[in-house]
């Protein structure tokens, strides 16, 4: 039995089947490339990873500089997991106010993941209307999009409008809990908003439900109807944010008339090598967290937070510059593909979507083949398969891909 085979196996027996993994197994990483195993072979095999594992590797793996900082911290016996419960972290304080420097806002919360940071996202805005408009009860609500996708916990599928994620897992809170509407409709947002409405929760880029683009100038729009009616505009950039799209946040492609009033982050916060999310806002707003209201244990640990630091400093304008420069050859390059079974090609930066027609029958057999050929893709949304590189990937080896990728979409 050879290795993949091996380890399907123990996962099939011992893990729930929640995931529907490609037949790889990772042996060692480094940079843009991953060498491993494929199925019925026991030897080696090199592939370049174009998920940046849902890009929260946007630096690819083992980032020497983030690597080299985690191991020196581990050699001094740093403090590695704290609690901000219990004693005060120099890290924790140091990360918060480069983060909120780096967001242009005042406060932030730390959290491990994504999903975290998005229901505290909702928890806060509830109290923050509730104090504003000095009332009592559990009366406001959040407006969401149709297809969004902000993470798995039970106030996070609630928010989602997707059969697959919803189904099974009800009853679930009351219905004016979250409004839902089209994405990219401003006049929908306009008529979703009323007296209890708290807050409008949104991604710049719709990256699960296929990398779905809103019209351009949606989240100015989105921010000035929020600000007439006294309603919080706060985007995810969980998968958007921290250079992904060639900008330090998505929303920055639209100018100073998007900033919204709060951010959620995740992914690469922590770098990649620590797990770490954010709510990031304004005093105002996350002042109302007062004492008890909110915690989390491993919420903001000393190591996360130093390696988040890293993370951000690297982030730099050369960086964002090479990845709307290689982001835009990539998509126009992609677009000389004399395929009929390729329907849309759309994205920014290094988040690309490759749509396929119904008659391709499906994305996942073409990332099936791909992989073959030496190239880490995931399909989502059945029909699109989804391009997001590490943002140090090289030209050259953007040409290596799309020569595979054309030979796949021209013989599948």
């Amino acid at each position: 039995m050879d290795k993949v085979a091996q380890v399907e196996a123990k996962l099939h027996k011992y893990v729930a089947p929640n995931y529907n993994p490609l037949p790889f197994v990772p042996h060692h990483c480094n940079g843009v490339w991953i060498t491993g195993y494929q199925r019925g072979n026991d030897d080696l095999y090199r592939v370049l990873d174009m998920t940046s594992t849902y890009s929260a590797l946007n630096l690819g793996h083992n980032h020497q500089d983030i690597t080299r900082l985690k191991i020196k911290r581990l050699q001094l016996n740093k403090p590695s997991k704290t609690s901000r419960g219990i004693v005060m972290s120099e890290e924790v304080a140091d990360f918060a106010e480069a983060l909120c420097k780096a967001c242009g806002m005042e406060m932030m919360i730390p959290k491990n993941t994504g999903t975290e940071a998005f229901d505290t996202a909702v928890k806060t805005a509830r109290l923050w209307k509730k104090t504003a408009a000095g009332r009592v009860g559990d009366n406001s609500e959040i407006i969401v999009c149709a297809h969004a996708f902000h993470g798995r916990s039970i106030g996070a599928t609630d928010a989602s409008s997707e059969p697959l994620y919803r189904d099974g897992f009800g009853p679930f809170a009351p219905p004016r809990a979250f409004r839902k509407i089209p994405y990219g409709d401003i006049e929908a947002l306009q008529r979703a908003i009323n007296r209890f409405t708290a807050a409008f929760i949104v991604e710049p880029i719709q990256a699960e439900a296929g990398i779905v683009m809103p019209p351009y100038g949606y989240l100015q729009e989105a921010k000035r109807v929020c600000k007439e009616n006294g309603v919080l505009c706060i985007l995810d950039e969980i998968q958007t944010g921290l250079g992904r799209t060639g900008d330090f946040f998505a929303w920055q492609n639209e100018g100073l008339d998007a900033e919204p009033d709060g951010i959620l982050l995740g992914k690469f916060l922590g770098g990649g090598e620590e797990k770490i999310s954010a709510f990031v806002s304004s005093r105002d707003v996350l002042g109302v967290l007062t004492l008890g209201r909110e915690g989390s244990t491993f919420g903001g640990d000393p190591s996360s937070c130093v390696l988040g630091m890293k993370a951000l400093e690297l982030l730099t304008p050369k960086l964002l510059c090479h990845v709307r420069n290689e982001g835009m050859w990539f998509m126009n390059m992609l677009r000389t593909i004399p395929s009929p079974l390729i329907k849309d090609i759309r994205g920014r930066g290094l988040l690309i979507g490759l749509e396929l027609t119904p008659e391709a029958g499906g994305a996942r057999r073409f990332c099936e083949a791909l992989l073959l050929e030496g190239l880490l893709c995931k399909e989502t949304h059945d029909d699109v398969i989804r391009f997001a590189p590490p943002l140090i990937v090289t030209r050259e080896e953007l040409l290596w891909a799309f020569r595979r990728i054309e030979r796949v979409l021209k013989t599948n």
